[in-house]
């Protein structure tokens, strides 16, 4: 069973590919944390080491049970120990018929000391995806277990 939600490309703060020229990360955040996650367990020769930052204007979603958790991970010496929860999915931009798969990428807010996201934005790593850009309309699909989406109802929305 799965579940879905439309979201729409969004920029991101360009930390986990390196874009931002930070020269704490000048490869990316993810670069730095890659091979940690590796050691225990994920993956991540099919990944893209950026994240793709999707506003979910129309739904709202709970993280659900994460594929992937990995605590008190101590990836950087400039910042402290975090945790990092992996959420599987799957992404479908446009109009195209191909989907990818992919994860949630989650660094916990209570243990993230900088880089924080808006609550309506969900932080995803997947395959390279040529084809993207910023306001493009994306298809994130999930098990209900690992991510619920539920649609704003108009009175949340208005008020919200």
């Amino acid at each position: 069973m799965s579940n879905k939600a439309f979201g729409i490309i969004a920029e991101g703060h360009g930390v986990a590919s390196g874009k931002a020229g930070d020269i704490r990360f000048p490869f990316g955040t993810l670069a730095m944390q890659i091979p940690i996650f590796e050691r225990r367990g994920m993956d991540f020769k099919q990944f893209f080491k950026g994240t793709i930052n999707i506003s979910l204007n129309s739904s709202n979603f709970e993280l659900r049970n994460p594929k992937f958790f990995f605590k008190g991970i101590k990836w950087s010496h400039d910042l402290p120990p975090e945790n990092f929860s992996f959420f599987a999915c799957s992404l479908k931009v446009n109009s195209s018929p191909l989907r990818y798969g992919a994860f949630v990428y989650w660094p916990h807010p209570s243990t993230k000391p900088e880089f924080h996201q808006d609550e309506k934005i969900l932080e995803v790593i997947s395959a390279y995806i040529p084809s993207i850009k910023y306001g493009d309309e994306i298809e994130i699909s999930a098990h209900p277990d690992s991510i619920y989406f539920h649609p704003l109802s108009l009175n949340s929305e208005k008020s919200g």
